[in-house]
């Protein structure tokens, strides 16, 4: 199985910029994965954020933050990442790190514990 460890959430200010990672280990090879990134506020349900393929070579974004986060990975080193600018108090959330079962669905077969997002003034 593969596990996913998330980490680069914290406290920002409205404007602020933060980059999320997460190393992957274990299971199938990270490159053979479609993968990406969702968020959780308390109260609500789970919400998809972006997603990337295998090779990198197609992402996808929810409205909510396309044009402000950037998702891109790095197959030598297991890892992903959330650029996130421009970032607004609506992004707060705990942001979760998945393996996808495919790019476009919105099916995941791995997460990762999470990682705190905050945005306040």
């Amino acid at each position: 199985q593969m596990q996913l460890v998330e980490s680069g959430g914290g406290l920002a200010q409205p404007g602020d910029s933060l980059k999320l990672s997460c190393v992957a280990s274990g299971g199938m090879p990270f490159k053979d994965y479609t993968m990406g990134w969702f968020r959780q506020t308390p109260g609500k349900e789970r919400e998809f954020v972006a997603a990337v393929s295998w090779a990198a070579g197609e992402t996808y974004y929810a409205e909510a933050v396309k044009g402000r986060f950037t998702i891109s990975r790095d197959n030598a080193k297991n890892t992903l990442y959330l650029q996130m600018n421009d970032l607004k108090p609506e992004d707060t959330a705990v942001y979760y790190c998945t393996k996808l079962e495919s790019f476009g669905s919105r099916h995941y077969t791995a997460r990762g514990q999470g990682t705190q997002v905050t945005v306040s003034s």
